[in-house]
């Protein structure tokens, strides 16, 4: 038989669907997998039904309906300040894990360096080695998670083709200050490389902290690849509707590799979820007030707890640290957790290149009753230990 590809040696499957795995066999509260077990809004669901019923039950356009892209487009040129083309700019992908694979195969030919923030998406590193690229790690140091400017200019040093930049960052729920994203900016420019962003969470972000799109900054859309998804701000990550926005010239190279790997997202659910993109701007406000309110109630839970973590400033992740009870090995540590405490967590060495072992993380995209119980189930981790 032969041999399969050696890139494969090079990662593993995810650790964070394998948590939701340990989490299922012990019957725990699951905030590991970060998605809500909230539902869609109630006119989404309903247009849902309908598309169902009336269709469009065929291929969309390639790149995506063109009802869904300018229903995007309307939406995003408020909160980029973008003049935004729903013909040039936006392709539509099969969510956002997509989006990001089509923008780092766009960006980065074999060979090409690819820098990317540690802690990270486990997505992240997997993309760049099936791309062929090389990644450099730039360290985001906890507590605070911010980057050291000269260690940030020595990657640039080495010549990469591109960044990747997750904000809010998932896990460390760090949101980057306007003068961080100038930094990095000016060294894109200054190197002549591409900032590949991630920005699922652009909508969950909290006060005074604010979210800063890269593309919206002096010179940088011709050089951003803006990749997000409906999946986080509207409960629907099940539906699999992700975009990538950029240049003219970049999304011509992203259609290519959109229309390879997938054809194009569903119909239907591009029909209906353009209703989604329609709400208006009050859902936002208290899309941000819900979220602000379960984050305060769970770091509460951990304060009762006498758990330490960082607070974070957007998404709905918190990395916990486990240092005081003595973990050296965090996935046996989670393993033990779901089983005895009943919480699944996600070690947070599938996060780090640096040997971190003393982080977990937890996500409170859960109902406020959810949250309630995992709050008694953690005071037990003491006691247990």
């Amino acid at each position: 038989m032969p041999r399969t590809a050696d890139r494969l040696t090079l990662f593993t499957e995810s650790v964070i669907r394998e948590m939701t795995r340990v989490s299922n066999q012990h019957g725990a509260i699951n905030l590991s997998q970060g998605f809500p077990d909230a539902d869609p809004p109630s006119e989404v669901l309903a247009a849902g039904q309908q598309a169902m019923l009336e269709g469009p039950h065929q291929y969309a356009i390639t790149w995506g309906a063109p009802r869904f892209r300018e229903a995007l487009v309307k939406k995003q040129r408020h909160w980029m300040g973008l003049d935004l083309d729903a013909e040039a700019h936006v392709v539509v992908t099969c969510g956002s894990t997509e989006a990001m694979m089509c923008a780092m195969v766009t960006a980065c030919n074999p060979g090409d360096k690819v820098i990317i923030f540690s802690p990270y998406y486990e997505n992240y590193g997997a993309d760049a080695i099936l791309s062929g690229a090389h990644p450099i790690y730039v360290s985001l140091h906890p507590p605070d998670f911010v980057f050291d400017p000269d260690e940030l200019r020595a990657a640039f040093a080495q010549g990469p083709k591109a960044i990747v930049l997750c904000n809010p960052s998932n896990p460390s729920g760090k949101v980057f200050s306007r003068e961080e994203l100038e930094f990095i900016a000016d060294l894109a420019k200054a190197h002549d490389a591409f900032v590949i962003t991630d920005e699922v969470y652009e909508h969950i972000v909290y006060r005074p902290h604010r979210h800063c799109y890269m593309a919206a900054l002096p010179g940088m859309f011709e050089r951003t690849i803006s990749c997000s998804s409906l999946s986080k701000t509207y409960n629907m990550t099940g539906w699999r509707l992700g975009y990538v926005i950029g240049s003219e010239t970049v999304i011509a190279g992203v259609r290519k590799v959109h229309d390879f790997l997938t054809v194009g997202a569903a119909a239907p659910l591009q029909e209906a979820a353009a209703t989604a993109l329609e709400l208006p701007l009050s859902y936002y406000e208290q899309l941000t007030a819900g979220y602000t309110r379960k984050r305060d109630m769970f770091l509460a839970y951990l304060d009762e707890a006498g758990l330490a973590y960082t607070k974070p400033q957007g998404a709905y992740y918190v990395m916990v640290d486990c240092t005081a009870f003595g973990v050296r090995n965090d996935r046996e540590f989670c393993r033990w957790m779901a089983k005895e405490v009943g919480v699944a967590a996600v070690p947070g060495s599938s996060f780090f290149h640096e040997p971190v072992h003393h982080l977990i993380r937890l996500h409170f995209s859960r109902s406020e009753a959810i949250l309630a119980e995992t709050g008694k189930r953690l005071k037990r981790i003491t006691s247990l230990l």
